[in-house]
């Protein structure tokens, strides 16, 4: 990879591909994944930029196209889709993935480690992605930006508003869950980016975090190539390709199987089938309006649909409403429904037929967080008419090309539309506007210009060295620590447990620690312990023992990186698969020969008892929870220490998931131990190295392959099998 930023953009639902993106296929597909492919391709032909990734959820799926489960997609030289897997093959709706993103951040660091480069700098769009651009630079020390397009307290107060019911908002679009996230992320982003001052004001605002965030207004752009105005195609017949020539036939035999009279202006509306885009609305506006309904036809291009009763719910709702708001003013022969159209071909063309035919594009949602289809429009020279309520205001502000309107109100909308319809003048005026303000205000370079700037704004230690061709490239140091960094660029691993195993020998500790750090270039450390934290903590402080790279706690139910102890959230996801505490806890209460450990012995994922060395005891524990379907681990050690864990935890399982995520070889790990509680680890798929001063519990792990019983006891034992296994 050439000198220069590394950036990863994060657009998790997966339905974005390079070539022909289905824009309006459904709920997930609306302008965002334009707006994304078209701001990777343009940040990737600057100098200073070596590669931008876009990532995206892989989706192998029969109900979508198979390119979503392209692992790599090229963008363009120095741009490219990644593919990360999470939350199984088929394809989920975006409000569904919430469970599965602490997955698909553990997948993208494995994709980092394979590449051998962590991206210089994470911008998550929508909420989805923005809480994976936090964990990813959270664990790589790494600038975090955020592009939120909509959020989620604005969106639950339109819907409360439209008389949808709290309860059947969260249900459908989790927002609960959306709200939180995004107040965190407004705390911790280094760059909030939007489209407009109005965002920032009525959207941001609404948070409880909105004074901790740093915003900066950064309008996108669109490509000029493709949006060029109505009148250059009449001017310049070149530019009209065979391709273009029979998109437009396409088009107007489309339209013309609707309207009788096609010879009028139409007036436009292109959007995603959602009742937030309120196309009933403006179907009542145009159906109240007779004298607009002489003068106009009406063309509703409302996202691609085969068979609505396939459909997502909300989507089977709005264009069911469409259907009957046709049905009830009667607009057949003055109202086009078209049950498709390609993005990359045809939008562009519906936009200069309409402004041809010297037509109106409408964007009536109750709430439109920018309006990409709005610039896109004036671009080809096409009046507009919006919602006052959202990025229009800024659009029509600096193009002055349109009118803004009470999107509630039909009644207005139908006058906006007819007042440039009727006057020419007005009609050239904003048509002219709309061309020369898109060009001035919208455009891609002036965009990523603005974005990089912000970028290095918030790297601190940012350094421009001379490339040979004179261009400034930027890299980056920074000088927080990073355990992301450090654990992918690393090969060697050595894990231990901390009682009767790395202490015992003070002396042979600090022996053990001056190795531990003449290699730290070399092999990355941790410990495995059952003790909490807290405990953990302490007896480091007591035997001077400094933060190790990975601290796995409470018998493997807790899992922390780095000298600032990071929690892994994923793990923490991971084991809580079919984990019933209370359920454990009804099973076992009373039981005679069982007594409950100290507080800071209970953690949240591990349930501790004491319990008589007896294996009549073990047994019974057993057979209870198997009659009661309580898929749990049971770990008993030292001969009283009895911890219930999930299924899914316990110290090796959480070494394996060390070892999957940051990609380490396993021959090239080494855990050591010296009870029952280490046993699932040291019979692991790594070296296993046995202290000498073992419990008599591991004697039967004699003789396994992997596994070496060191003569020597405490530390030495373990600087014995560094040695042994070569990893020092």
């Amino acid at each position: 990879m050439k000198k220069g930023l590394y950036l990863q953009l994060f657009s998790i639902h997966g339905l974005i591909r390079g070539s022909g993106p289905e824009l309006g296929r459904d709920a997930d597909t609306g302008g965002q994944v334009k707006y994304v492919l078209e701001l990777a391709r343009a940040l990737a032909e600057r100098e200073d930029v070596a590669q931008v990734d876009l990532v995206t959820r892989l989706i192998d799926d029969r109900a979508v196209s198979k390119d979503y489960s392209q692992a790599i997609e090229p963008l363009s030289d120095k741009a490219r889709l990644v593919r990360i897997a999470c939350g199984g093959r088929h394809y989920i709706r975006k409000e569904l993935l919430w469970p599965h993103l602490q997955e698909f951040v553990d997948n993208t660091i494995r994709f980092m480690r394979s590449e051998n480069r962590v991206a210089d700098l994470f911008h998550g769009h929508y909420a989805d992605g923005g809480l994976v651009a936090m964990e990813l630079a959270d664990a790589f020390d790494a600038p975090f930006i955020f592009t939120g397009h909509s959020m989620g307290r604005n969106k639950m107060a339109k819907l409360l508003a439209d008389n949808m019911a709290e309860a059947e908002i969260i249900k459908q679009y989790h927002m609960d869950t959306r709200i939180q996230v995004e107040e965190e992320i407004i705390r911790r982003s280094d760059q909030i980016i939007t489209s407009t001052q109005q965002e920032i004001d009525k959207q941001y605002g609404l948070y409880d975090n909105f004074k901790e965030g740093r915003y900066e207004v950064v309008p996108p752009g669109i490509d000029m190539t493709t949006f060029y105005p109505y009148y250059d195609s009449q001017l310049d017949s070149e530019l009209m390709s065979e391709e273009v020539k029979q998109t437009r036939v396409t088009l107007l035999a489309e339209l013309h199987k609707f309207w009788p009279q096609p010879e009028k202006p139409f007036i436009l509306v292109l959007c995603r089938p959602d009742h937030r885009k309120n196309i009933t609305g403006l179907i009542e506006a145009y159906g109240r309006n007779k004298e607009l309904q002489a003068l106009a036809n009406l063309a509703v291009f409302a996202g691609i649909r085969q068979n609505i009763t396939t459909m997502e719910e909300n989507e089977q709702a709005v264009l069911t409403d469409m259907l009957l708001q046709m049905d009830r003013f009667d607009l057949y022969g003055k109202m086009a429904i078209p049950k498709k159209h390609d993005f990359a071909t045809e939008v562009p063309e519906l936009y200069r037929l309409c402004a041809e035919a010297r037509g109106v594009f409408v964007n009536p949602a109750l709430v439109e967080p920018f309006g990409l289809t709005l610039i896109e429009a004036s671009a080809t020279g096409l009046p507009i008419v919006a919602t006052d309520d959202g990025g229009p205001v800024d659009i029509i502000k600096n193009c002055e090309n349109g009118i803004l309107v009470n999107a509630q109100d039909p009644e207005e909308i139908g006058r906006a539309i007819q007042t440039i319809l009727i006057d020419s003048q007005i009609w050239d005026t904003y048509s002219n506007n709309g061309i020369n303000g898109v060009l001035s205000h919208y455009s891609w370079q002036a965009h990523c210009q603005k974005s990089i700037d912000q970028y290095r704004k918030i790297f601190p230690d940012l350094v421009h060295p001379e490339s040979p061709e004179g261009a400034a490239l930027p890299t980056t140091t920074r000088k927080r620590p990073s355990f992301g960094k450090r654990l992918t660029s690393l090969d060697h691993l050595f894990i231990t447990d901390i009682d009767n195993t790395l202490i015992g020998d003070d002396g042979a500790l600090q022996n053990l620690l001056d190795i531990l750090d003449e290699n730290r270039d070399k092999i990355a450390w941790g410990v495995a312990t059952g003790r909490s934290l807290g405990l953990t903590l302490d007896a480091m402080t007591e035997h001077n023992i400094p933060i190790p790279d990975i601290l796995i706690c409470s018998v493997g139910t807790e899992m922390y990186y780095g000298p600032d102890l990071r929690m892994d959230k994923g793990w923490q996801q991971h084991i809580s698969y079919r984990w019933q505490p209370e359920k454990i806890r009804e099973v076992l209460d009373g039981v005679e020969f069982l007594s409950f450990q100290e507080a800071e012995g209970q953690r949240s994922h591990k349930i501790s008892y004491y319990m008589a060395d007896d294996y009549d005891y073990l047994a019974w524990i057993y057979n209870v929870l198997a009659k009661a379907k309580i898929h749990c681990e049971v770990i008993y050690s030292h001969g009283q220490f009895l911890d219930i864990l999930p299924l899914r935890a316990s110290k090796g399982k959480a070494i394996d998931y060390v070892i999957s995520k940051y990609v380490f070889p396993p021959r090239n790990v080494m855990v050591s131990g010296d009870s029952g509680n280490d046993e699932d680890m040291l019979r692991g798929q790594t070296r296993g190295l046995v202290v000498g001063n073992y419990a008599e519990e591991l004697e039967k792990l004699r003789g396994k392959p992997r596994i070496y019983f060191s003569k020597d006891c405490y530390a030495a034992g373990i600087m014995d099998g560094l040695h042994h296994f070569g990893l020092v």
